[in-house]
């Protein structure tokens, strides 16, 4: 006979989060008189304390947040049940997540976003941002379902498939009343290393971040988004790659200057990615959506610097 119900479990997590019996009754939609007895009877049936009241506030003993703890397993494990079922009875996903690289702005699928809300079949839909292999960390790890506008070569290792949506090349500027904008030839390593670089962060928590262009020993300031670097490039703080479409109207007017580099940056190559074997309705309608609309042609509108984007 088991003596911990997920219901228990859920109210023990919502006044963890809130702090109260009260709080979390509003939450859960539910009288204080239900949570209190709730709690009640599952301390009386494990023969533990799990609450310490503290007046109108509660915390959780040391069995309590052990309980809570693994609690807390068996509450996602149901969700994803949950989720699995409804998919299998109605081809829909409950819940779909999509990862843009924090290079593009999430207003390039604004069209898109308002179409699949119109025929989605109660289909939550969330939007995540990850940087350089964060995007493909985010997949492989199943934080998200769907990868837009991934940047480079995915992991070694398989279980997803990817197909190229378009490449972009990248420029190194510098603002120019920066030192470097005075140099009149081909900058070498040498003449990059006593500068200040700025990077993208990478996202990754677990897989090995990019770090692209960047020396040994080399004064880096990182930033979370190609905005903050574009932004940063302008003000002559430092210098590094910026794509192309990003930097083309401060070259244009004079507010950043093309330098010739050793070493240039490829053209990168950005990818639309699933994990293998997914095949919601949801995943199926976002895959012919982007390949079917110039998907690519509105992201790289949307980078910071381009068409009015700051």
């Amino acid at each position: 006979m088991f003596r911990i119900s997920l219901d228990a479990l859920l109210i023990l997590d919502a006044i963890d989060r809130r702090g109260s019996f009260s709080a979390a009754g509003i939450e859960l939609h539910r009288v204080p008189s239900t949570i209190s007895y709730t709690v009640s009877k599952l301390e009386q049936d494990l023969d533990v304390q799990v609450f310490e009241r503290q007046g109108p506030k509660v915390v959780l003993t040391r069995a309590g947040a052990e309980l809570l703890k693994e609690g807390r397993y068996l509450l996602k494990a149901a969700e994803d049940l949950e989720h699995r079922v409804r998919r299998v009875a109605s081809g829909w996903e409950t819940e779909f997540t999509i990862c843009i690289d924090s290079l593009f702005s999430i207003t390039a699928l604004e069209s898109d976003i308002h179409a699949f809300c119109g025929v989605a079949d109660k289909t939550r839909l969330r939007v995540a941002r990850e940087s350089l292999t964060g995007t493909w960390e985010a997949l492989l790890e199943r934080r998200v379902d769907l990868l837009i506008g991934a940047p480079g070569q995915g992991p070694a290792g398989g279980g997803y498939i990817a197909e190229e949506m378009g490449t972009i090349s990248f420029v190194f500027v510098v603002a120019p009343n920066h030192p470097l904008a005075k140099v009149k030839k081909v900058l070498s390593k040498a003449e990059l290393h006593p500068y200040r670089a700025i990077s993208v962060a990478d996202s990754a928590r677990k897989m090995a971040s990019r770090t692209v262009g960047l020396l040994f020993g080399q004064d880096t300031l990182t930033v979370p988004d190609m905005r903050s670097k574009y932004a940063l490039q302008l003000a002559g703080i430092g210098f590094g790659f910026l794509p192309e479409p990003c930097a083309r109207a401060a070259i244009a007017s004079g507010e950043l200057i093309v330098k010739q580099v050793e070493e240039p940056k490829p053209d990168e190559t950005f990818s639309m990615a699933w994990r293998t074997g997914d095949d919601g309705a949801a995943l199926i309608w976002w895959r012919e959506r982007l390949r079917d609309t110039d998907a690519m042609v509105r992201l790289i509108q949307h980078v910071p610097g381009a068409s009015g984007e700051s």
